[in-house]
């Protein structure tokens, strides 16, 4: 996971999933040579999805005074995107959702790579 905001990407990065697409579409055409089928290779390449809700730093002493019950105050606000990452890079920001009473996330923002 990111250790610091730095490499969190900046607003200017986000796009959204239909212009990530679009770029996606117009760089095949241009190059004529990718297709889905280039990609079948990784497919079942296991990758780390990570769900970030939030950090917070505190002296080990604080630490080591927690017990059953205690709580962590975090970093972000009740309903702020959290951010979503694979392999420890950035990727998407998104929103926690309740599924079949288990905890999911619905993608809001895809982070471009750069």
């Amino acid at each position: 996971m990111a250790d610091s905001d730095d490499d969190i990407a900046t607003s200017s990065d986000n796009v959204t999933f239909e212009e990530m697409l679009a770029d996606t579409e117009n760089e095949d055409m241009a190059s004529g040579e990718r297709s889905a089928d280039d990609l079948e290779a990784v497919f079942d390449v296991p990758v780390r999805l990570s769900v970030v809700l939030g950090r917070t730093k505190m002296p080990v002493s604080n630490l080591l005074k927690m017990d059953v019950g205690s709580v962590v105050e975090l970093d972000r606000q009740v309903g702020e995107a959290v951010d979503i990452y694979v392999n420890d890079r950035i990727v998407a920001r998104g929103e926690i959702v309740l599924v079949d009473g288990r905890l999911g996330v619905t993608m809001t923002e895809i982070i471009k790579a750069g």
